[in-house]
């Protein structure tokens, strides 16, 4: 059967119909076997992923449930009491569980797909202290890290290479314990051999690109999608022009950054100085 190409900027309907095809046909599940874990009709299926017919609230958690994704479904559609994901996001996240290649950069914390779980919950929660974010809000942000990680464990695994920001070694989040544990998983996964890591340094001054936070994907087909955010918006890029300005400035940011083994020593180093107060 052709399947009709639908895009997920015309409409709510479109980016849901995306989503469930994309999350069913990564499993390798064919319409009837999704339509059978969730407990509906092919046709039911298939009329979502073809954007003509809103699923009610009980296929939406359910749907949740039968992939793993939180409350990713019912987000999408906006329901009452979810969190909105900054525009592009969720796209973003349907390709970023099957890249083949991820570029990432972060300005002031560990990239995400580097997080142990006690940084990550610790820095999600520093909102609901600030009364700006539920508590709920904060566990499904972590739930969500925490599911994207499991991307790396994947056979074979993507192509990861993340320059982290100097700073984001020495901020204390969570205090000396937690950082003692992500500096301990950093350089665990510097060892791994698709895993490039590599320190900024603060010296770089004006000669570090980005003010922003950044991601270059290279997608099964060999696309290239950028992914960029700012305090209160993200955005997906697809302008190729676009894309291989960013693509020349991550090779010069790289250039600015430490070596590998370098990266290695010195996360090492600020380690231990957590570890002796």
């Amino acid at each position: 059967m052709n399947k009709k190409e639908l895009d997920p900027g015309a409409s709510p309907a479109a980016e849901l119909g995306v989503l469930l095809r994309t999350s069913r046909e990564q499993r390798g599940w064919s319409q009837e076997q999704a339509a059978e874990l969730v407990g509906c009709t092919s046709s039911y299926i298939s009329a979502i992923e073809h954007g003509r017919r809103n699923p009610s609230r009980r296929i939406l958690t359910a749907l949740d449930r039968v992939f793993d994704s939180g409350d990713m479904f019912r987000r999408e559609r906006g329901l009452p009491g979810q969190r909105t994901l900054f525009e592009g996001f969720a796209e973003y996240l349907r390709n970023e569980a099957s890249a083949v290649a991820l570029r990432l950069f972060e300005i002031n914390i560990v990239p995400s797909l580097l997080q142990t779980p006690a940084y990550s919950r610790a820095f999600q929660e520093a909102p609901v202290l600030r009364g700006i974010a539920t508590q709920q809000q904060a566990d499904e942000r972590t739930e969500q890290v925490l599911r994207r990680q499991r991307l790396l464990d994947r056979q074979p695994a993507p192509h990861l290479q993340a320059v982290i920001d100097e700073a984001a070694l020495r901020r204390p989040i969570g205090g000396r314990d937690v950082m003692v544990e992500q500096l301990r998983h950093l350089e665990a996964l510097a060892l791994r051999p698709r895993c490039l890591i590599q320190v900024c340094p603060i010296a770089a001054g004006q000669h570090r690109p980005f003010g922003f936070p950044i991601t270059l994907l290279t997608t099964r087909t060999g696309a290239t999608l950028g992914y960029g955010e700012t305090q209160r918006r993200g955005y997906l890029e697809r302008d190729p022009q676009t894309l291989a300005e960013w693509t020349g400035e991550y090779d010069h940011l790289q250039a600015e950054a430490m070596s590998a083994g370098a990266t290695i020593e010195f996360v090492r180093a600020i380690r231990r100085g957590f570890e002796h107060g």
